[in-house]
C-alpha cells in the first residue's frame, strides 16, 4: 500500500502508529503539520503548516523503542522543583499560554486552511496515495478534506482518526470549527476512534453510518515488552506521576492543589510531572503551595524513560475534562500504576471504580487527593487493579494485535 499520513510529525502517538508500516512492505509518505525532523523510512516527507503551526520551532522526534539497541537515558534525580528549562519556545507556544493559544487557533486557524489545503493537494498529486490517513480532525482532517475537494479527478479514500477532544473541545468552540468538522466528516471515507463515545459523536456530527468505522487505541496500542510491570514490586516507591503535561483540557491546577492534602497523610510521597520542566505556571504553583521539595518537573521523556517512570510509581493521575483514551493512561496501566482519572464518559470505558482505578471530578482537589491517598495506602487494591489492568490492556490494546487489525482496516477501505 502507498500510504500518506497527515499528522503532527512530532507526535509520539502518530510515530508509534506509522512505525509499524515503515517496517513492512508499504510505501510511506508523511505530510507533517508541524516542522520537525523527517522520521526514518519515509518515501517522502513534507511540511504543511496550518493554524500557525509554522511559527513553532522544529523539535527533535521522540525516539521510538528500538529494543536492545536503544540505550535509555538515566532518570532525572528526585526531587527537583526547578526541573529543566525547555529550549526554543516562542511566546505563542509557551505552555503558560496554552488556553489562549487554543482559542487563537480555533478562531483564526481557519483563515490558514485554504493555503494549507492547496499545499496538501499538491502533495497528494505528487504522491498519488492508495489511502490518506489524517490523524485528528482539527486541523489535519480539515485540510485533508479541503485538499480532496480541489482534486475531483483524484480521490483516494480518506481515513480520519478522532482524538479525545476533537468533538468535546474543538468542534463546538465556534461556528467555523463546527462547520469544518461537519465538512470533514462528510468527506471522510472511513473513521477511526479510540472509544465508543467518539464514534457515536461522529455520527451526530455528520459521519455517514454504514461507512467503515473501527475502534482502536489512538496510538496504535501498547508494546507490552516495554510497558510492563517492574521485575519486583519492591522497585515501586511512594510516587505519583502526572504524565499529561500542560494542556488546555487537563486540570493541572486541581492536581497541584491536591498535593498538600496528600502530603498531610503521606509526607514522604513524591510527585513527578512529565513535559512540565521550566513551565512558569507550574513553578508558581510549587512556590505558592510550598511543595517544591515534593515535586519534580521533568522535560519530555523518551518512551523507554516513560516506562521506567511508570514502573517506579504507585499511582498515575490524569485530571482531564476532555479525553478519548490517553495513550499514557494505557501505558501506566500496563506498568501496574493505580489510575486516578477524570470522571468523563470515554474513561468509563476503561475504569471501573473500586475495581481497577478511581474516577473523580477533575475540578475537585479534595476528591483527587482522597483517591490518590487510597491508591497509596491500599496495597491489596493496587495489586488487584494492576492484574486487572494488565489483562485488560493485553486484550484490548496490545500493539501487534491492534496494528494488524489497523492494517486489515486499511486494506478494507482501499478495496471498498
Amino acid at each position: 500500500m502507498r500510504l500518506l499520513f497527515v499528522v503532527d510529525g512530532r507526535s509520539p502517538i502518530a510515530l508509534n502508529w506509522i512505525s509499524f508500516f515503515t517496517g513492512g512492505e508499504h510505501e510511506i509518505h508523511l505530510a507533517s503539520t508541524f516542522p520537525c525532523e523527517p522520521p526514518e523510512g519515509m518515501a517522502s516527507f513534507h511540511v504543511t503548516p496550518v493554524a500557525f503551526s509554522g511559527t513553532k520551532k522544529p523539535s527533535p522526534l521522540t525516539p521510538l523503542p528500538q529494543g536492545e539497541g536503544e540505550k535509555p537515558s538515566p532518570p532525572s534525580p528526585l526531587p527537583q522543583g526547578e526541573g529543566e528549562k525547555p529550549a526554543g519556545k516562542s511566546l505563542l507556544w509557551s505552555a503558560g499560554l496554552v488556553g489562549f493559544r487554543t482559542r487563537v487557533r480555533q478562531w483564526l486557524g481557519p483563515l490558514t486552511f485554504p493555503k494549507a489545503g492547496q499545499h496538501l493537494a499538491e502533495v497528494i498529486m505528487q504522491v498519488r496515495p492508495d489511502l490518506i490517513h489524517a490523524m485528528r480532525i482539527p486541523y489535519e482532517g480539515m485540510i485533508a478534506s479541503l485538499a480532496l475537494e480541489q482534486l475531483p479527478t483524484l480521490q483516494p479514500p480518506l481515513l480520519i482518526s478522532v482524538w479525545g477532544n476533537d468533538f468535546t473541545l474543538h468542534a463546538a468552540a465556534n461556528p467555523w470549527m463546527a462547520a469544518y468538522t461537519r465538512r470533514t466528516l462528510k468527506t471522510a471515507s472511513a473513521l477511526h476512534t479510540d472509544c465508543y463515545r467518539d464514534q457515536q459523536l461522529a455520527y451526530q456530527w455528520g459521519f455517514q453510518e454504514g461507512k467503515p468505522a473501527v475502534i482502536l487505541p489512538g496510538g496504535g496500542g501498547i508494546q507490552l515488552d516495554l510497558f510492563c510491570p517492574p521485575s519486583s514490586e519492591e522497585l515501586r516507591k511512594q510516587i505519583v506521576i502526572n504524565p499529561r503535561g500542560v494542556r488546555a483540557y487537563v486540570r493541572n491546577d486541581t492536581f497541584f492543589k491536591s498535593i498538600p492534602k496528600v502530603l498531610e497523610k503521606f509526607p514522604s510521597a513524591r510527585f513527578i510531572c512529565t513535559t512540565m520542566a521550566g513551565e512558569p505556571q507550574a513553578l508558581r504553583w510549587l512556590a505558592e503551595l510550598g511543595i517544591e521539595q515534593a515535586v519534580t518537573l521533568l522535560p519530555r521523556q523518551t518512551r523507554t524513560e516513560m516506562a521506567r517512570r511508570f514502573q517506579s510509581a504507585q499511582v498515575v493521575v490524569s485530571p482531564s475534562t476532555h479525553d478519548g483514551t490517553p495513550n499514557t493512561l494505557l501505558e501506566a496501566m500496563a506498568c501496574g500504576c493505580y489510575p486516578v482519572v477524570g470522571d468523563i464518559e470515554a474513561l468509563r470505558e476503561w475504569i471501573t471504580p473500586g475495581v481497577n482505578g478511581a474516577l473523580v471530578d477533575p475540578g475537585d482537589e479534595q476528591a483527587l487527593a482522597e483517591a490518590v491517598c487510597e491508591g497509596l495506602a491500599d496495597i491489596e487494591l493496587r495489586q488487584k487493579a494492576a492484574a486487572h489492568n494488565l489483562a485488560l490492556v493485553a486484550e484490548r490494546a496490545e500493539y501487534g494485535k491492534v496494528m494488524r487489525e489497523a492494517e486489515g482496516f486499511y486494506q478494507k477501505i482501499i478495496g471498498g
